[in-house]
């Protein structure tokens, strides 16, 4: 149990490095470029964010499945078998890896935080967690239009995640798994990133709004309107998990054989 939850710790704090260390690079770094903007753009978010689930998932996965996500580990322990006993501590490491993360993702960029943001406001606060219409006043989503968007999306990203790592379906091969996950975290990111950043994931969104808190940013539970907000990232995507397996389950995972099938193209041995 020690070496699961040190993976998952571990894991998630790899995610939440690439993650909230590329959002940091685009709104702090590149609103200091010449002209604003020059370090990167919505495209390298989506991608760093689905490559740190990669790498994330390639640490941890051999002790732990790599879950990352309070999502996952409900979901699984809903559909799939996974200890219900181990749910509470798995999330609990792997808010303390996203916190942990998120503190040195504060440390690094104290500089270009300070003068992108000298009050530590809304303004960088997307830095660390998530905002409805990622802050943008003007796009009037607000708490229960993200909150629709989390569960969404979270439902898309656990039936992808049950399809391409049951192996009675056609999983990816070669260990390829991982990087396919990764892609699908992108691909949610550039489709469904605008109503409320595509959080979908309690340890992502409260770890570190833990953290920015408690660094400077008296705002973080809040969303720009001054409505509490925090919760809508972790209740949001545990409904929305649950749903999305569920989903898979009803749909795929009840039609396919009961049985590993032989690979497509091997000829199966002949019985002794």
């Amino acid at each position: 149990m020690v070496g699961e939850l040190a993976a998952e710790f571990t894991g998630t704090m790899i995610l939440i490095l690439f993650g909230c260390g590329v959002v940091a690079q685009v709104v702090a770094g590149g609103a200091l470029t010449t002209p604003p903007g020059g370090l990167g753009n919505h495209d390298s978010i989506a991608w760093a964010w689905g490559l740190g689930v990669t790498l994330g998932v390639y640490v941890a996965a051999r002790l732990s499945g790599a879950h990352l996500n309070p999502a996952v580990t409900v979901a699984l322990a809903t559909f799939k078998g996974f200890p219900w006993k181990k749910v509470a501590p798995y999330a609990l490491a792997q808010f303390a890896g996203a916190f942990v993360a998120a503190l040195i993702v504060r440390w690094n960029y104290t500089e270009a935080l300070a003068k992108a943001d000298p009050g530590h406001t809304i303004k960088t606060q997307g830095v660390f967690s998530t905002l409805p219409a990622n802050g943008n006043p003007n796009l009037p989503v607000h708490e229960w239009g993200a909150f629709r968007d989390q569960v969404i999306g979270t439902a898309i990203l656990l039936l992808l995640i049950l399809a391409v790592t049951d192996l009675l379906n056609t999983p990816p091969g070669a260990n390829l798994a991982p990087f396919i996950v990764g892609l699908i975290v992108v691909a949610i990111g550039m489709a469904w990133g605008t109503n409320a950043g595509y959080a979908i994931n309690p340890a992502r969104d409260f770890g570190p709004r833990l953290a920015s808190f408690i660094t400077g940013y008296g705002t973080a539970w809040r969303d720009q309107y001054g409505n509490l907000y925090f919760w809508v990232p972790i209740v949001g995507p545990l409904i929305g998990g649950v749903l999305g397996a569920g989903l898979y389950k009803m749909f795929i995972g009840r039609f396919l054989p009961t049985a590993e099938p032989e690979p497509p193209g091997r000829v199966p041995a002949p019985e002794e």
